[in-house]
């Protein structure tokens, strides 16, 4: 309670919370309630994914703790033409590290448009909170973080470079730690990621990852199927926010959903969603504590909670 860190971490979630508000309220885009449970997981399913679901029983019934609401913002786009958001928990299953949390925030939003219209608003979203980094809590942050530096340059930017997968395999060379491969789709290692951090530019999109490597409901970009219109941008630690384009119609769902050998149950409704209302729409979603070590210029993820929560431990409160 008496360490400077955890003070000023206190007050950047506080900022984050407030400035995020008022920047959808400023573009009319609705905050939703959603529960923490769902049977429809979607960050974990797809064939190129890191991450687990986390599982429970709920009163006799197989659920999940969310990973990701995203496909209720895509339902709440259907309700609001400008879009929605939401700022909750999300949880995985995975093993947590320097750069993963088993409990973290996630900041999403879902727009109606496509992959370039949510690219230009994340962009616009976090830059915006950059600069009330800047404007309310330079000072305490330069402090802790060795300065502001890598605030003012992502502030201060017209536009974020941004390269496909393709341009980025190329550029990685015969790196084997840069790219990882696997049967019929490759995906960037922390390492690839910082590699172009370091030879590209320090806050850097790169687009169009092979369909397999990413969730079904990525649209495709292209006829033969192999790419998705989706997009991650990286600065930090690596990806602190991933975004994409989603099918529009629930034909499309369908055809992903068998090439990426997911089962369509526990996504029915989702597929009769599009059905009965197409609509083409893009999200994203940023890991706060993530962004949350960018601007803080710290190591190690796992210290970035106020209380901590790890798989397997038990802790208090």
């Amino acid at each position: 309670m008496d360490d400077p860190f955890y003070r000023v971490l206190v007050d950047l979630q506080d900022l984050l919370t407030t400035r995020t508000t008022e920047f959808w309220a400023a573009r009319r885009v609705k905050a939703l309630h959603l529960p923490i449970t769902t049977s429809s997981i979607s960050s974990p399913m797809g064939l190129g994914s890191d991450s687990t679901p986390v599982e429970i029983d709920l009163f006799g019934d197989r659920t999940f703790l969310a990973d990701s609401m995203q496909f209720m913002l895509e339902y709440g786009c259907r309700f609001n033409a400008e879009g929605a958001w939401y700022l909750m928990p999300s949880f995985r299953g995975e093993d947590a590290d320097e750069t993963h949390l088993n409990q973290f925030f996630h900041s999403e939003a879902e727009i109606v448009g496509g992959l370039d219209d949510v690219m230009a608003t994340v962009q616009e979203y976090v830059q915006a909170l950059a600069w009330s980094v800047l404007d309310r809590m330079a000072d305490e942050v330069g402090d802790v973080a060795g300065g502001v530096g890598h605030l003012e340059h992502m502030a201060d930017l017209d536009s974020f470079p941004r390269l496909t997968l393709d341009e980025a395999v190329d550029h990685l060379g015969s790196d084997p730690d840069a790219v990882h491969h696997a049967d019929g789709w490759r995906t960037l290692t922390r390492h690839g990621e910082r590699r172009l951090m370091d030879e590209i530019s320090p806050i850097l999109w790169v687009t169009h990852f092979d369909h397999l490597s990413v969730p079904f409901y990525q649209a495709y970009a292209d006829p033969e199927q192999r790419s998705s219109l989706s997009a991650d941008l990286l600065f930090g630690v690596g990806e602190v926010v991933g975004s994409g384009e989603r099918h529009a119609t629930g034909a499309e769902v369908r055809k992903a959903l068998a090439q990426h050998q997911v089962s369509g149950e526990a996504y029915r409704w989702y597929v009769d969603m599009k059905d009965v209302r197409p609509l083409r729409t893009s999200g994203f979603g940023m890991g706060v504590e993530r962004w949350l070590m960018w601007v803080l210029n710290h190591r190690d993820i796992r210290e970035l909670q106020l209380a901590p929560r790890l798989n397997g431990i038990a802790i208090a409160p």
